[in-house]
């Protein structure tokens, strides 16, 4: 499978992530292990995960999806073979959460210790921390990078205001600037990251990998009525995707898709992939059927017609 750069890591990367919030979520070890499987057979190399996934399950503490890949990396013997992403600065419970130096190296070690590796190939800040500043933790992921146990590192959920003054900090005080960006972007979802995020990104050439990249499963098709909703466990976030603009986009899905006789979700992600500064979207798969659309969406070229028909399906 053709691998891109992502950005100025030196990484290189399948063009889609996976996204492990469902491990430990929507599905267990087992079943982990066999999406896994599935996915490192057919030549994607790329995990995005984070420390606090998932946390939001009854019983769980956070850490599940990282303990999850370690024991398959470990069970398989591949961790050179995979590039592993990970995040840090959710809430894990009293004083564990935010990007100060101190947090951020002791997060760090703990997420080693689950991953069952030395390294971690790319780590995240996972949401701003107004509380400290940027330099303090940009020093912390240098600081890391010095040890050897992370090979890059990149920020999440930032905006544009926050960006920039992140590179500011880092050029007054030498310090190397985030190198990724992990946004929300999707059809759907598209002013925040296009706003200004996406210039910057492609100025300071960042690696971006997009999260929600078929808008919690909206994007799939499947959720076309109120009935449909209560198909899964995250049916409920899918409501504000039904109104006139959401189903203006998902007719152009069907006529897209139709034309190439593949599903929704591979029309979708090809669209992401022919965006200016996307380097992988993430998404998640719960079945072998779900993977195989993603396997699909990189096989894909949408021409331009196609491509204009959904960026103005999808224009606010």
């Amino acid at each position: 499978m053709e691998k891109r750069t992502l950005g100025k890591t030196g990484l290189e990367v399948s063009p889609i992530a996976f996204g492990g919030n469902v491990f430990g979520w929507t599905v267990d070890e087992k079943r982990s292990f066999e999406l896994l499987d599935q996915w490192a057979e057919i030549g994607f190399n790329f995990i995005d995960t984070a420390d606090s996934y998932s946390n939001w399950v009854p019983g769980n503490k956070g850490g599940e999806s990282e303990t999850i890949i370690g024991n398959w990396m470990k069970k398989h013997g591949n961790r050179d073979k995979i590039i592993i992403s990970t995040k840090v600065g959710s809430e894990l419970g009293p004083g564990k959460k935010g990007t100060s130096k101190k947090y951020i190296m002791e997060a760090a070690e703990a997420s080693l210790r689950r991953l069952q590796t030395d390294y971690i190939d790319l780590y995240q800040s996972h949401w701003p921390d107004p509380e400290t500043p940027y330099e303090e933790t940009l020093e912390a992921y240098g600081q890391l990078m010095q040890q050897g146990k992370i090979r890059a590192f990149g920020t999440s959920n930032y905006s544009v205001e926050q960006l920039t003054a992140s590179f500011e900090a880092a050029k007054k005080h030498g310090l190397v600037p985030y190198l990724t960006l992990q946004p929300e972007y999707n059809l759907y979802d598209r002013s925040g990251f296009e706003n200004g995020l996406q210039q910057l990104c492609i100025e300071h050439s960042m690696g971006v990998i997009c999260y929600f990249s078929l808008a919690s499963g909206f994007l799939t098709g499947k959720y076309r009525t109120e009935e449909d909703l209560s198909k899964s466990q995250r049916g409920g976030g899918i409501k504000k995707y039904f109104n006139e603009r959401g189903f203006r986009i998902l007719k152009a899905l069907d006529e897209v898709s139709a034309k190439y006789h593949t599903t929704l979700s591979s029309v979708s992600i090809a669209w992401l992939l022919t965006r200016p500064g996307i380097t992988a979207p993430i998404a998640s798969a719960t079945s072998a059927e779900q993977i195989k659309a993603l396997v699909e969406a990189t096989e894909l070229r949408l021409n331009n017609e196609d491509v204009d028909l959904l960026t103005e399906a999808s224009s606010e």
